[in-house]
């Protein structure tokens, strides 16, 4: 069975960091382009960063770009979201997403298994 399972996340003074985990199960994450979501209160689900498999290619929001990073740890089947200079804009349930493809479009759209999501909080 498919499974992805967000972890990591919680409440964090405007400028600090924090690492998102995201672990698989049912499948190896190395193969598939792997992508971030972000839904904050009122607001639509945006992509945050994807990692594709295809040379480990990323791409990331504008929004976050230079202040999140993807990454694979690919032994322990993880990715990971590490976020620094967090801003109370970045308030949101982060997910983690997956199509089982080498290589999609970093839309939600275009991902059929999602996980639960981990809350991320950022207080001013």
């Amino acid at each position: 069975q498919v499974q992805l399972v967000e972890s990591g996340g919680g409440l964090v003074q405007s400028g600090g960091s924090l690492r998102l985990s995201c672990a698989a199960s049912g499948f190896t994450m190395a193969y598939y382009t792997i992508a971030w979501f972000r839904q904050g209160p009122g607001k639509e689900r945006e992509a945050v960063s994807c990692i594709s498999s295809v040379e480990g290619s990323t791409w990331y929001a504008d929004s976050v770009e230079g202040r999140f990073t993807t990454s694979r740890d690919n032994s322990q089947n993880i990715v990971y979201l590490h976020m620094s200079s967090l801003n109370p804009d970045d308030t949101a349930v982060y997910y983690c997403a997956t199509d089982l493809r080498d290589w999609v479009p970093c839309r939600a759209m275009d991902f059929g298994t999602w996980g639960q999501g981990t809350q991320v909080t950022v207080s001013s």
